[in-house]
C-alpha cells in the first residue's frame, strides 16, 4: 500500500510542477507620470538621449533611461519636490530641467530649464565671432 501512495504523490509532484514551484507574473497599464520631452532648438527631438532623474535631496539617480525616438521620456514620482531631469546626447547637448512635484504626485507649474554650459559658451563665442565679423565688415 505504501509503495503505491508513494506513486501517487510523485505522479502529482511531476504531473503539477507548474501550480507547485513556480510563481507567475503579470502586468498592466496605468494612468499618471510625468513626460519630458527633449529637443534640439531647431525642433529636432533628441532621439534615445540618456536620461538621468534624481529626485529630490537624493544623490543617487531615481531612474536611468534613454529617450524615445521622439524625444519624450515618462517617469512616475514618489515623493513631492524639486526632481532634476538630465538629457544628455553624449555629443555635447545637455538639457537640464527641475520639474516640480507636487503633494499628489502631479506638475506644480511649469518646469525650469536650465542652460547647459557647453551651450552658454558655443552662445558666447557664437556673439563674439559675429561681432568680430561685423567690426571686420566695417574697417
Amino acid at each position: 500500500m505504501k509503495p503505491k501512495i508513494a506513486t501517487i504523490i510523485v505522479l502529482i509532484f511531476f504531473t503539477f510542477p507548474v501550480s507547485l514551484h513556480a510563481h507567475g507574473v503579470r502586468g498592466k497599464t496605468g494612468r499618471g507620470g510625468i513626460v519630458v520631452i527633449a529637443e534640439y532648438t531647431t525642433g529636432e527631438p533628441m532621439s534615445y538621449a540618456k536620461v538621468v532623474i534624481t529626485a529630490p535631496d537624493k544623490k543617487i539617480p531615481f531612474q536611468i533611461g534613454r529617450t524615445d525616438r521622439n524625444g519624450r521620456f515618462c517617469f512616475s514620482p514618489d515623493v513631492p519636490g524639486q526632481w532634476v531631469v538630465v538629457v544628455s546626447d553624449e555629443m555635447g547637448h545637455r538639457l537640464e530641467v527641475t520639474v516640480p512635484v507636487d503633494k499628489h504626485m502631479k506638475l506644480q507649474s511649469t518646469p525650469q530649464q536650465k542652460e547647459g554650459f557647453l551651450e552658454v559658451c558655443l552662445c558666447c563665442i557664437e556673439s563674439l565671432w559675429g561681432f568680430l565679423l561685423f567690426l571686420g565688415l566695417q574697417a
